[in-house]
């Protein structure tokens, strides 16, 4: 097991670094980057778009790679090569990006353009809301799934069965987006109740509350957000649970034990549950870290909370270079990682299984 490991750790380095080439890469095509975001402000033009079409006199193609940038119109040329000199965008690309891994492989993720801010210090202000998203979400999930994808397969083709497997597949096509928007317009204040609060993560005076009260406080501002990111968790998550105990439930020893007269919960508890959640136990890492990064962008905006999806969202618009790539580096890194420990969640739970001898 330590020898599939280290192969594991070994592979993360050149998967890390060709996410960092491809997106690096890609990056130096797109129209705008952070010298135009200077420039479009300073000619009122409002954002990079406008700035590269540069109104009515200039072609829709012209972008930052030019000789002239479409948005300096009036602007001194020397102003404009300083702030490429700030930005770091004077030298070649291949210099640049050099330059940037060497920093991120000694965890120096540098500064954000517009924040005068470090990129470590801005993730760790916007991680407590992502965390609490992620973390809430998926124990809810797992909480709910597991006993009723058990429920399912032991009641396999009933009513029971046909109902929640409709239900669940509803709540997976519902969009996250929208049914929090049917939360807050029923549940804080819309047309309806004025149960819970609108935004943020904490109320007025949340210091100078008790212990008991901040919890209760904390909890009653994550109810609707993190019950609009699990709708749509249910239902995989469920049916998974329900084939694996189904695919257990049908096997030999299963048969043998209940012929030796083991009661029904010895047989399910005692024999098929742990083989049947190998599976979806083992796969605890990979789905927090999914919702953790995923989905949430909707979820912050519609109930003000500024977490990592948010602050994706606005690095990308402003071309915010250190915060895209530096978050980049660092999730996709924990991401691999996630991976391993998956791995090692199955050894854990079976230590039958044996990944130094896969093919």
């Amino acid at each position: 097991m330590v020898a599939y490991i280290i192969r594991r750790l070994l592979l993360v380095i050149p998967t890390l670094l060709g996410v960092m080439i491809v997106n690096f890469a890609l990056i130096q095509f797109v129209p705008g980057g952070p010298v135009e975001q200077v420039l479009a402000q300073l000619e009122g033009e409002g954002d990079v778009f406008a700035a590269i079409t540069g109104g009515d006199d200039a072609g829709i193609g012209e972008s930052a790679g030019n000789d002239q940038y479409a948005g300096a119109r009036g602007l001194p040329q020397e102003y404009i090569e300083q702030l490429e000199r700030e930005f770091g965008l004077d030298r070649p690309p291949l210099e640049r990006f050099t330059r940037m891994m060497w920093k991120y492989m000694q965890f120096d993720f540098g500064e954000s353009y517009f924040r005068s801010i470090k990129v470590v210090d801005l993730v760790l202000e916007k991680m407590p809301v992502s965390i609490s998203l992620g973390l809430w979400s998926t124990l809810l999930i797992y909480l709910v799934s597991i006993p009723l994808g058990v429920r399912k397969a032991m009641r396999d083709g009933s009513t029971f069965d046909t109902v929640t497997s409709a239900l669940v597949i509803v709540g997976y096509g519902i969009p996250s987006f929208l049914f929090a928007i049917m939360l807050l317009v029923l549940f804080a204040g819309g047309s309806y109740w004025q149960i819970f609060p609108l935004r943020g993560l904490t109320s007025n005076g949340f210091e100078e509350m008790s212990l008991l009260a901040k919890i209760g406080d904390y909890f009653w501002h994550m109810a609707l957000p993190i019950f609009a990111s699990v709708i749509s968790g249910f239902a995989t998550l469920t049916l998974l649970t329900k084939n694996s105990f189904l695919d257990e439930i049908r096997k030999q020893y299963v048969v043998t034990a209940r012929a030796k007269g083991l009661t029904e919960n010895r047989v399910l508890f005692g024999h098929i549950f742990r083989n049947a959640m190998l599976i979806v136990i083992a796969g605890f890492p990979s789905l927090f870290i999914g919702v953790f990064f995923g989905g949430s962008l909707f979820i912050e905006t519609i109930f003000s909370l500024d977490g990592l999806g948010r602050l994706g969202f606005e690095a990308a618009i402003s071309r915010d270079y250190p915060v895209m790539f530096g978050t980049l580096f660092a999730f996709g890194l924990l991401g691999l990682i996630v991976g391993i420990l998956s791995d090692l969640m199955y050894v854990i739970i079976d230590p039958r299984i044996d990944f130094e001898a896969r093919g």
